[in-house]
């Protein structure tokens, strides 16, 4: 069977292999690592509104081959996998493909997002973002009369256009998210510090503390080993002549005697003479006594500090000494502590002794004005190791602030302690090798703890709304490219732009037709009885309605296309015909 030690380093190894993820080439078939499933669902979230800028522009009619950017597409979905190994590079060639195929904006976009946000130098960031908004205009404008709008001006708009949305402005928030994040680390490590030092302090306070109580036991037993050890030598030497056959007990009790001590100074000694109280501060067989308690309360009167002292129920001579040693540090502590922080404030100290219990309280109101010695704050080592000497005995300790702005210690301890163990407070409790813990899970934190139960550091609640807005976003730019694409197309002139052409001798009916020259049927009626001779030739003539224009009233001036046996063109005519005007309701007889 193992030893303990060699157990313990079995329990910690097993924790330390259970904690890590499974390798890729152990992982269960049909089971995504977390990130390759994340990027998965980035990467199809880019397509799908790349797919969506495409459909809508092409659906109106306005980009030239749309078959060309598919491809890209395509293109820029496996470029987007590569943006965390390869960011500059990746980000570049994504926008030298989002000129000539916009429907890669949104990939685009997505990418510039992420790029901000991980690069840390702003200048580098800075160069990078110009750089990729400048190959978007140019590569907008350059191949626009071949595979963009058409004229370069257009090309350029469109560059212009597609800049903002998909460079610049998603480079703006993962610039802005990037620096919260770091921030917010950088915030986090501190605090984690800052919990790692006050529990250090509390830490060496409690040993400090603890080191003074060994002290104060080395002095007591010592005295009493040495009393014993003094008897027995004495006894010793009386039972010399008197029976010789008792001497030898006495010997055995002066040799055990003095092996306590050794041992009593071996097991004490290697805390050294750490937290020991000399001179007038020495504690003794009369610490904490009614009459120690006054002699502390009359120092901290004869120092300025107006403090009174009410004691109820029979004196503490007769209680063990570790109580009565800490009625003492409580009492000189809370005192200490007045001294420096408010020494112009009214102190009470409350001494209650009961047949079970002994509670000590110091209580102080709110001073006046802050001392000069209250700019310095203190460690709270002092309430610390009050405690840690108070919850030793099985007691129970507290120090807080006051609403009305002072401040109140009170400890209560048991009169007769025994051997009982302390109560243990909780998430203040040592974990050492005897409870199972392995140090790194010792010393985390409990910011360390909240994000490992969240599982990464993010809230789910917190990510999923940051996933939802990062979406939303992608979304609006897509909405806000497909607008701009829409708009840059729409207004660039193309093969059916300009005038329709006239129509001309030689044209056939159907070249006619398709300008607009179509017979009307009120023309033709007005026509009738009043138009000039058809040309030879003509088997059909057309009078549109385009073609009449009233010149004067009861003049109506009217255009007459004639066609020959072929359909073709032969003659125009313009001629005026007498109008007819509808009579108004009140001129009719």
């Amino acid at each position: 069977m193992p030893s303990r030690p060699a157990a313990l380093i079995l329990v910690s190894v097993s924790r330390t292999h259970l904690s890590r993820p499974f390798p890729d080439h152990c992982r269960p078939p049909g089971v995504l690592p977390g990130a390759a499933a994340r990027t998965a669902a980035e990467t199809a979230g880019v397509v799908l509104a790349g797919l969506g800028v495409w459909g809508a522009v092409a659906g109106l009619g306005f980009m030239s081959h749309p078959s060309l950017q598919l491809p890209a597409l395509a293109a820029g979905a496996v470029l987007f996998t590569l943006r965390h190994r390869f960011p500059v590079a990746v980000l570049l060639v994504l926008a030298v493909l989002t000129g000539p195929a916009p429907c890669v904006g949104p990939v685009t976009a997505a990418t510039s997002y992420a790029v901000a946000r991980r690069t840390v130098r702003a200048r580098r960031r800075g160069r990078l973002l110009v750089a990729a908004a400048a190959l978007v205009v140019v590569c907008a404008t350059v191949p626009a009369p071949w595979l963009g709008p058409g004229p370069v001006p257009y090309g350029l708009a469109l560059g212009l256009i597609l800049t903002p949305t998909t460079v610049l402005v998603p480079g703006l928030v993962g610039t802005s998210y990037g620096q919260q994040r770091r921030l917010v680390q950088a915030l986090r490590e501190r605090g984690d510090a800052a919990e790692r030092a006050r529990r250090f302090a509390d830490s060496e306070a409690r040993i400090h503390e603890r080191s003074r109580i060994a002290a104060e036991m080395h002095d007591l037993v010592g005295h009493r080993l040495s009393l014993i050890s003094l008897h027995a030598g004495g006894l010793e030497l009386a039972l010399e002549r008197a029976d010789p056959e008792l001497r030898e007990e006495a010997v055995l009790v002066r040799r055990t005697t003095r092996d306590a001590m050794r041992e009593l100074r071996q097991a004490l000694g290697v805390l050294g003479p750490l937290g020991r109280d000399t001179g007038a501060e020495a504690l003794t067989d009369a610490t904490g006594t009614r009459a120690d308690i006054e002699t502390l309360v009359a120092e901290s009167r004869d120092g300025g500090i107006a403090v009174r002292l009410d004691w109820t129920g029979p004196d503490l001579d007769a209680r063990p000494a570790p109580v009565r040693r800490a009625v003492h540090r409580v009492v000189r502590e809370s005192l200490t502590n007045v001294h420096r922080y408010a020494s112009a404030a009214h102190v009470t100290v409350t001494v209650v002794h009961d047949h079970e219990t002994v509670r000590v309280t110091v209580r102080n109101g709110a001073p006046p004005a802050p001392p000069a010695a209250a700019g310095s704050v203190g460690t709270g080592r002092g309430l610390t190791g009050l405690r840690e000497r108070v919850e030793l005995l099985g007691g129970t300790f507290d120090a807080s602030s006051l609403p009305s702005g002072g401040f109140q210690v009170d400890a209560i301890v048991p009169a007769e302690p025994g051997d009982a163990p302390a109560p243990e407070r909780p998430g203040t409790a040592d974990t050492g090798p005897e409870d199972g813990g392995t140090g790194p899970e010792r010393g985390k934190t409990a910011a360390e703890a909240g994000e490992a139960a969240a599982g990464g550091g993010v809230a789910p609640g917190r990510r999923t709304a940051h996933v939802l807005t990062l979406a939303l976003g992608l979304v609006t730019l897509s909405v806000l490219m497909a607008l701009g694409i829409t708009f840059v197309y729409a207004s660039a002139p193309h093969q059916f732009a300009g005038p329709r052409p006239l129509p001309r001798i030689g044209m056939t009916y159907g070249d006619v037709t398709e300008v607009g020259v179509l017979d009307n049927k009120a023309v033709r009626a007005a026509a009738t009885g009043h138009e000039p001779p058809r040309p030879a030739g003509t088997v059909g003539c057309v009078y549109p309605f385009n073609g009449a224009t009233e010149i004067r009233p009861g003049a109506l001036k009217i255009a007459r296309y004639c066609f020959d046996a072929s359909q073709r063109l032969i003659a125009i005519d313009r001629f005026t015909v007498p109008s007819v005007r509808d009579a108004t309701p009140w001129e009719t007889p």
